[in-house]
C-alpha cells in the first residue's frame, strides 16, 4: 500500500508526518506551491492521491487541508494521531488533556500526525510538487493587525490577568484592568465572558482562543474548564482566585486564594501601589 504524505514546505511537523507515513507503508510525498487556499489544495491532493491513504502534519494548515480532503472524499479524518494499528488509532483530544482510542470505518485512512508525537524523518525523499488552480478559491487580500492601544498583547505578555464568569459583568473587569496596569500585564478572559459580550474574542484564552505562556497567569473567577486550561497550561505559575473552594481551577494552580475576587483583587492592587510608592 502506498501512503501519500502532504508535505508543507519541508517544515518540522511535515517531517514528523513523514515518520508516521513510513510506519504505514511505501511513501509518496506531495508538496503544495502557491497561495494558501485549503479547498483548492485539498482538491489537488485528492486528484494526486488516487485511492491511497493520506497523511498530513498536525499543524493548523495540515489539519484544515486534510479536513477539506475528508469532506471532498466523504471519508472520516483522524486528526492529531499518535499511533496507528491497522484501522485503530490513538489520537490527542481536548487540547492534549486526553488520549482517544478509535477505529476508522473507511476503505482508506486520512490522518494527521500529532505535533512532536514522532521524530522528524531524515529520509532522503523527493516530493512531487503540486500547483493547484485557484479559480473560485478564497484568497487572503489583506491582514489587519489588531489595535492593542499600546498595551502588551496576550501572546507576548509576561503576566496575564484573566477573568471568568465570577467577575460578574463587563464593568467588573475594571479592577482587573487596574491590577494589570500595575503589573504591565495583559487582560484575558474565558469563553463564557466573550459569549456574554463582556469582552472581545481577541481577549479569550483557551482552546478556541489564544494559547498563552506567561511567567504568571492570574485566574480570577474562572472555574477551570478543560478548554480554558488548554489555553493557559503553558504558564510557568498559575494563581487562582475563586470563591468556590471546589473549583476545578485549583487543581491546576500553584497558588490558590479562596474568596471574593472583588475584595481580593483590589487588596492586591493596593499592596502593589504601596510597594511602588503610589497613593
Amino acid at each position: 500500500m502506498t501512503v501519500v504524505v502532504f508535505v508543507e514546505g519541508g517544515d518540522e511537523l511535515s517531517l514528523q508526518a513523514l515518520t508516521l507515513a513510513e510506519q504505514l507503508g511505501d511513501v509518496r510525498a506531495l508538496r503544495i506551491e502557491g497561495p494558501y487556499a485549503p479547498a483548492a489544495w485539498a482538491k489537488a491532493i485528492v486528484e494526486a492521491a488516487g485511492e491511497d491513504d493520506v497523511v498530513g502534519p498536525g499543524s493548523d494548515r495540515g489539519n484544515e487541508v486534510l479536513a477539506h480532503v475528508a469532506a471532498q472524499l466523504d471519508l472520516p479524518l483522524a486528526a492529531n494521531v499518535t499511533a496507528v494499528r491497522g484501522d485503530e488509532v490513538t489520537r490527542i483530544r481536548w487540547g492534549g488533556t486526553l488520549l482517544e482510542e478509535a477505529r476508522l470505518h473507511a476503505p482508506r485512512r486520512l490522518l494527521t500526525a500529532a505535533p512532536f508525537a514522532f521524530r522528524a524523518s531524515d529520509s532522503p525523499l523527493q516530493a512531487e510538487t503540486l500547483a493547484p488552480g485557484l479559480d473560485g478559491a478564497v484568497a487572503v487580500v489583506d491582514h489587519v493587525v489588531p489595535d492593542t492601544g499600546g498595551k502588551v498583547s496576550l501572546a507576548d505578555a509576561k503576566v496575564v490577568v484573566s477573568g471568568g464568569r465570577g467577575v460578574g459583568s463587563a464593568d467588573g473587569f475594571a479592577i482587573l484592568e487596574e491590577l494589570a496596569a500595575l503589573l504591565g500585564a495583559a487582560v484575558g478572559c474565558s469563553r463564557v465572558v466573550t459569549s456574554a459580550g463582556w469582552r472581545p474574542h481577541a481577549d479569550q484564552v483557551g482552546q478556541t482562543g489564544t494559547k498563552v505562556s506567561p511567567d504568571l497567569y492570574i485566574a480570577c473567577g474562572i472555574s477551570g474548564a478543560t478548554q480554558h486550561i488548554a489555553g493557559c497550561k503553558g504558564a510557568k505559575k498559575l494563581l487562582a482566585i475563586n470563591a468556590d473552594p471546589e473549583a476545578t481551577i485549583f487543581a491546576h494552580a500553584d497558588y490558590a486564594v479562596v474568596g471574593d475576587l472583588h475584595e481580593i483583587v483590589p487588596a492586591i492592587t493596593a499592596e502593589l501601589q504601596k510597594a511602588q510608592g503610589q497613593s
